[in-house]
């Protein structure tokens, strides 16, 4: 971490920001959101802008930015932009064209990370979720470290400065860690990961090998029937939370991010909120006291704020080789892909 304790370095030389802005929202809030939410995050203070293909808003994200450039606020160099590679695009040959297409969106030279957004590949075309005739999902038999090649050859084109993965569990970081041949590792794996899922031996092996970990979700899973179950405690609610809020003025929910960052954890704070996103820049002013994020790491909860971590919509699919488990709330894919065959594991279970 620099010693302001704004940025952690990654294995290869550059800097994230510890906290990010999260810019996903539903399909049909997702542009409106973009517009509004993305330029007012600069203003207060975010440097750090997290986006995706699969969201489908990186063109006004990149009107965002760049109006913030064009009126003096920041310049390029200040902002760190992430996007995703989704998961039809997985193809090696697919791979270079996909970043060039979010570039063009975003209106930007190169992204500051580019990153798997999942370790599994669906059919390419211009369908996000493709399906058959009876309404499942297709697959594409790639192997990731086919499509890790790729992305490290977007890293020597300069088309992004630094190249990661999300979703992934420790096996799977470990496949391509010990990959033949393998010129750039991993700079962070993005997962959910808050008090009630603390991925702590996750974190623990990203360390051991110089990836950062990046939270998303930090604050809990929206409360919306069908994605999360209501009968599971609500995290921002939580007694202990709610008592060292109180303890140092703050409100549970920057005691939560705080949390993540003293833990050595990027987080990432989605906001569609003015007053949760101002809130949510203070968490880099003042600490939490060790012995509270004690407190936290020993409530010994493992579940996720929604159902699954992923939601309630479950179907398991085979391959020759892996087994992956699917989920896709409200028409939304979310998606997990492990390789042992006969076990497979809920998204509550990524540090397992």
């Amino acid at each position: 971490m620099d010693p302001k304790g704004q940025k952690v370095k990654f294995n290869d030389g550059h800097f994230i920001p510890v906290l990010g802005f999260g810019t996903y929202a539903p399909p049909e809030v997702a542009k409106r959101e973009a517009l509004e939410f993305t330029p007012f995050a600069i203003e207060v203070g975010f440097r750090h802008i997290d986006c995706a293909h699969v969201y489908q808003n990186e063109e006004q994200i990149g009107q965002a930015i760049r109006s913030k450039i064009a009126d003096g606020t920041v310049k390029r160099e200040d902002i760190f932009c992430t996007s995703k590679l989704w998961c039809t695009s997985f193809r090696p040959e697919l791979v270079r064209p996909a970043l060039e297409k979010s570039l063009k969106n975003l209106q930007l030279d190169y992204v500051d990370l580019y990153i798997m957004h999942y370790p599994l590949a669906l059919k390419p075309g211009e369908d996000i979720l493709p399906t058959d005739e009876n309404g499942k999902l297709v697959f594409d038999s790639v192997d990731f470290c086919h499509t890790w090649e790729a992305l490290e050859k977007c890293k020597d084109a300069g088309l992004t400065k630094s190249i990661g993965v999300s979703n992934f569990n420790h096996k799977q970081l470990e496949k391509i860690l010990n990959k033949p041949g393998l010129k750039y590792k991993p700079v962070c794996n993005q997962v959910e990961c808050h008090p009630y899922l603390n991925q702590r031996k996750l974190l623990d092996f990203c360390k051991s090998h110089d990836i950062v970990l990046v939270a998303y979700s930090a604050l809990g899973s929206q409360r919306v029937k069908g994605w999360v179950n209501l009968n599971h405690p609500i995290l921002l609610e939580d007694p202990v939370l709610s008592a060292i809020a109180q303890k140092h003025k703050k409100t549970p929910a920057l005691v939560a991010l705080r949390y993540q960052i003293q833990r050595g954890v990027v987080v990432l704070a989605k906001g569609n909120n003015k007053e949760w996103i101002k809130e949510n820049i203070q968490v880099m002013s003042g600490t939490v006291g060790r012995g509270f994020l004690r407190n936290i790491l020993h409530e010994g909860h493992s579940l996720s704020d929604s159902q699954t971590a992923f939601g309630p919509r479950l179907v398991t699919c085979s391959f020759p080789e892996h087994e992956c488990l699917v989920c896709i709330p409200g028409g939304f894919l979310l998606l997990l892909w492990q390789q042992e065959r006969h076990h497979v594991w809920r998204g509550s279970q990524l540090d397992r």
